[in-house]
């Protein structure tokens, strides 16, 4: 009944956006945009340049859908993502991915937290289901979240997670385009740089759901990424002295 409700008041309001970057996902993408339009009439698809049928499953959908001509990775369908949101003047985006990893019915969770903790990036967590992780995704996951808590200076229980709300406010008020990093780098850097402006994370448990998607590989590749990832945050840390304080409030506060 709450997702029903808040599906109502965002119909009203028209104060959410969802966003989907999906490339090849024709078995999962009619499914996520069609449960999504349950919570916002504002859902935008970013088509990465797909070579399957995934424009054709969203035919007679009342979405905004975007195609990219060429596949350009996460980070460029999400920085197009979110211009195609913010020019709507909605007061908050969320994120989810097309392969059915993220339910759509969760969205109200992550907005209702987003409406009620203020300046706060809201996160989709998994970790808390950790047995049913693939065990190289888990300890990457667990890497990544010790370097990007320390640079963004407070703990952050999955950083990996795409199942995210952002307020509007933050979305305006940081240059996407000088975020440098693409890929699933981006979406890390988007924490740190969030925290250095204030907005820390929160986070709302939803379902580990890999067996879902177990029909095709992920595109996230654990030590590729993960290098990646802390090469980041190793620069930024650099760049700030090692943050001390950071490292401090990410393991105790």
């Amino acid at each position: 009944m709450q997702n029903a409700e808040f599906s109502d008041a965002a119909r009203e309001r028209g104060s959410l956006a969802v966003i989907i970057p999906a490339y090849n996902e024709e078995r999962t993408i009619r499914a996520i945009a069609d449960g999504a339009l349950k919570a916002t009439p504002h859902v935008i698809v970013i088509d990465d340049g797909s070579t399957d049928d995934t424009m054709t499953q969203l035919a007679g959908l009342p979405v905004r859908v975007v195609r990219l001509s060429q596949n350009m990775g996460k980070a460029a369908a999400l920085r197009r993502g979110f211009k195609e949101a913010l020019a709507l003047g909605v007061d908050g985006v969320v994120t989810l991915d097309g392969d059915g990893q993220h339910r759509p019915e969760d969205i109200g969770s992550l907005v209702s937290v987003g409406a009620t903790a203020g300046d706060r990036v809201v996160i989709g967590s998994r970790l808390h289901d950790g047995a049913k992780f693939p065990r190289a995704r888990l300890v990457a996951n667990r890497i990544a979240n010790f370097w990007i808590s320390w640079a963004a200076g407070h703990r952050i229980s999955d950083s990996q997670s795409g199942f995210r709300y952002y307020p509007s406010s933050l979305l305006r008020a940081l240059d996407l385009s000088s975020l440098s990093h693409g890929g699933f780098v981006f979406e890390s850097e988007i924490l740190i740089r969030a925290a250095q402006r204030g907005y820390l994370s929160t986070s709302v448990h939803i379902p580990a759901l890999y067996d879902a998607v177990a029909f095709r590989a992920s595109h996230f590749r654990p030590g590729r990424d993960i290098t990646r990832i802390v090469l980041m945050v190793a620069w930024s840390l650099i760049r700030r002295g090692m943050y001390p304080m950071g490292l401090y409030r990410s393991l105790f506060a």
